[in-house]
């Protein structure tokens, strides 16, 4: 075999096995990427099904306050009803007095 033919034939495998690797290297990169970014929507979607959760809480816990908001608003209404109540007897007792 003739030197210049052999040092062709070991170019062309060295490209070859160049080519190869490469695209070993490139498949391989992609897939890791591809796990990253499900590694990294799976933790969003994690945080957005914790955020979730906490604004429904907090929508209950509104209710509630609202609930009991009114419940003192006719609480209130009430004692105010009763003051002016006593209030007219108080006047009562002194006009008698």
């Amino acid at each position: 075999m003739d030197f210049n033919v052999m040092i062709t034939l070991i170019g062309a495998i060295c490209a070859i096995s160049g080519m190869l690797l490469g695209w070993i290297g490139r498949t391989k990169a992609f897939k890791d990427e591809v796990a990253q970014e499900a590694t990294a929507d799976a933790s969003l979607q994690t945080d957005v099904s914790y955020i979730k959760s906490g604004i429904l809480e907090i929508r209950v816990d509104l209710r509630d306050l609202g609930r009991r908001m009114d419940d003192f608003s006719e609480r209130l209404t009430r004692v105010e009803e009763s003051a002016k109540q006593a209030h007219k007897r108080l006047d009562e007792i002194k006009k008698e007095g």
